[in-house]
């Protein structure tokens, strides 16, 4: 009995020792064959991104969140590789009523800059200065601070930029013409689609990595559930359903403001005697009719402006005029979550009040809205008395608290040609930048099954709109 016991414990000493062995030659072989070795990591469009999150240290925008120096430019940062279509000039410049020399598609943006039309187009601009952009980093010798730079080959590129300018399309071709059964904005979009189709590079990506730029809320109304795949650089969600754009997927981008910029501002908190100010349409429909109600709450406070103004008869002066005398100028939703008043009033130095619940705001993933914002719920702005004792109680040290940081933050929102560090136009090519990791992982999740004929090349998909949609 005992030699048994012996060779039970002889056998279970081997199986042991045999175990450890075996587990130790799997673990060298495991690391000598470690990520370092089978994967490159030099294909990520930005290093900040590999290992957790870019807010984690320091934001992509040089510190903007952490150290609180938006100006920081690092020259060593990665460029956004755009590969852009050469579209007729019918889809761009010639919208602007620019003429092409022989078979040239685009203006010599070194000798000649197209002019983009005034007023309130210039609000949803935001085509032209990223089509300028493109065209500018091809000759510009300094690429320092430069995000995003144009590349002619497809493959080597992060992203596939659209040049459609689907905003002015819409604001100048979207009514029927003499002899037209349809308008020139919808027969462009028409052809958009069908070229788009045809492209080797919507087809190796279904248009996942596809930029498409639709800022004003009814631009691309034809081709917007057919493109849904590509990324949109849009000004809201309010007229999209969350299956064609979402803030997961797309970019918000601030509209370019009307108002004059705030030079050499030496105001505070005593030599701006409004304490509210509002001017703009206050008859809107859907979630806008807030602002009528609003108005009749409003109207008689003594140290409130609130009335109706257009950009007729001197209007963007007065509204110069009036948020740089006011202490908080209101942003109240109108036929969708966001108007540009936001974006004057950040010009403005005026604080912005928002009373927006389903606003979307640009770079908010970088940047805190709460320090120079501030957000009222529509429930409680409409509760008597509630919006004035707030506003009353921000005191002369928080408010000028908001006000430094509208001084420090609003060139973010300043479009520029050329275009500098950290303007409206590179911050809104870093948040497409950061928008890149993940169409990546999404195509190459959607590759896996492509040899077994899994995924199928069914060309673009027209999502179905809900019902009472508008």
């Amino acid at each position: 009995m005992s030699k048994m016991v012996l060779t039970y414990k002889s056998l279970f000493c081997w199986f042991l020792m045999t175990s450890a062995l075996l587990m130790s030659s799997w673990f060298f072989v495991l690391r000598s064959t470690w990520l370092t070795h089978s994967v490159d990591f030099g294909f990520l469009p930005n290093s900040k991104l590999r290992y957790g999150s870019p807010l984690a240290s320091e934001s992509i925008i040089g510190g903007v969140s952490s150290n609180r120096n938006p100006r920081k430019c690092d020259s060593n940062k990665p460029i956004l590789k755009v590969f852009m279509y050469d579209l007729p000039p019918e889809f761009h410049f010639s919208l602007l009523d620019w003429k092409s020399v022989g078979k040239s598609v685009w203006p010599d943006v070194s000798t000649e800059v197209p002019h983009y039309p005034g007023g309130l187009n210039l609000q949803h601009s935001i085509e032209y200065w990223l089509t300028m952009d493109l065209l500018n980093s091809e000759i510009s010798k300094n690429l320092s601070g430069r995000v995003a730079k144009r590349v002619r080959n497809s493959r080597e590129a992060d992203v596939v930029f659209v040049p459609f300018f689907s905003s002015i399309c819409y604001n100048r071709h979207s009514k029927l013409k003499p002899g037209q059964k349809k308008s020139t904005n919808v027969v462009l979009q028409e052809k958009l689609v069908s070229f788009l189709i045809a492209q080797k590079e919507w087809k190796r990506s279904f248009g996942k990595d596809h930029i498409v730029l639709a800022h004003h809320p009814n631009s691309l109304l034809e081709a917007r559930m057919k493109l849904w795949p590509a990324m949109f650089v849009l000004s809201d969600f309010g007229r999209y359903p969350p299956t064609v754009a979402n803030v997961e997927k797309d970019v918000i981008a601030p509209y370019m403001h009307v108002v004059r910029s705030y030079v050499d501002d030496s105001s505070d908190f005593g030599s701006r005697p409004t304490l509210l100010y509002f001017q703009g349409s206050i008859y809107r429909k859907d979630g806008g009719r807030i602002r009528q109600e609003l108005y009749y709450m409003l109207k008689n406070e003594t140290d409130v402006h609130f009335s109706f103004g257009t950009v007729q008869n001197d209007g963007i002066k007065q509204a110069t005029n009036g948020m740089r005398a006011s202490k908080f100028c209101l942003n109240i939703a109108g036929d969708t979550p966001s108007s540009n008043r936001l974006f004057d009033a950040i010009a403005s130095h005026c604080v912005p009040v928002i009373i927006s619940d389903e606003i979307e705001l640009p770079y908010e993933d970088v940047l805190d809205y709460s320090e120079f914002c501030v957000f009222v719920r529509t429930s409680d702005s409409l509760k008597e008395g509630f919006l004035l004792n707030l506003v009353r109680n921000i005191g002369r040290e928080e408010w000028t608290r908001m006000w430094s940081r509208l001084k420090e933050i609003e060139h973010f929102y300043e479009f520029r040609y050329p275009s500098q560090v950290n303007d409206a136009v590179q911050m809104i090519w870093q948040a497409i930048f950061r928008k890149v990791p993940a169409i990546k992982r999404q195509i190459n999740k959607d590759m896996r099954f492509s040899q077994t004929g899994g995924l199928s090349e069914s060309g673009l998909q027209s999502i179905t709109v809900p019902r009472n949609f508008g």
